[in-house]
């Protein structure tokens, strides 16, 4: 099993199973390449899930989508959508219009603000993601790709 993880988990026990290292190697990976991520965006002003929340409402287009919509499509589910948005319109980034038929119906819509925000910060994700990734053949890639999505479960309604 992997002994590179064991040794930057300072772990001396060999792990209890292949699925217990293959877990762990998941969850560290994803924890280091998350720490680079959110160091990139930190000059820009915004989180991992804000950006990432920003590209779901630009892919939206002017339609905007509801909180609901916005909460399945991210990539980490968090606990209050609501409050993040909110946060996110503060910062100018994000408006909400409520629906004039349904009250309780609003739309997130990105700004122009937010939209500036993503063409700037745009670049230097894509230069992170090769920094911390292009060392992987396209092969290598595909493969991971594949091997994550059959590790995943399938969510309900997909």
């Amino acid at each position: 099993m992997s002994e590179r993880l064991r040794a930057e988990l300072r772990q001396n026990k060999p792990f209890s199973s292949l699925e217990q290292a293959a877990l762990l190697g998941i969850a560290r990976t994803a924890a280091v390449l998350d720490h680079a991520v959110a160091e990139g965006l930190r000059p820009y002003g915004v989180t991992p899930t804000q950006y990432n929340v920003l590209r779901i409402l630009r892919g939206a287009g002017a339609a905007g989508l509801c909180r609901a919509e916005v909460r399945d499509r991210m990539i980490s589910p968090v606990a209050d959508v609501t409050r993040l948005l909110d946060r996110l319109a503060d910062a100018g980034y994000v408006a909400r219009v409520r629906d004039a038929e349904d009250r309780r119906y609003v739309t997130a819509r990105i700004t122009a603000d937010g939209l500036a925000l993503l063409e700037r910060a745009d670049g230097m994700v894509q230069r992170l993601q090769k920094d911390l990734l292009g060392h992987l053949s396209q092969t290598k890639l595909k493969q991971l790709v594949a091997l994550l999505d059959e590790a995943r479960p399938v969510p309900a309604g997909v």
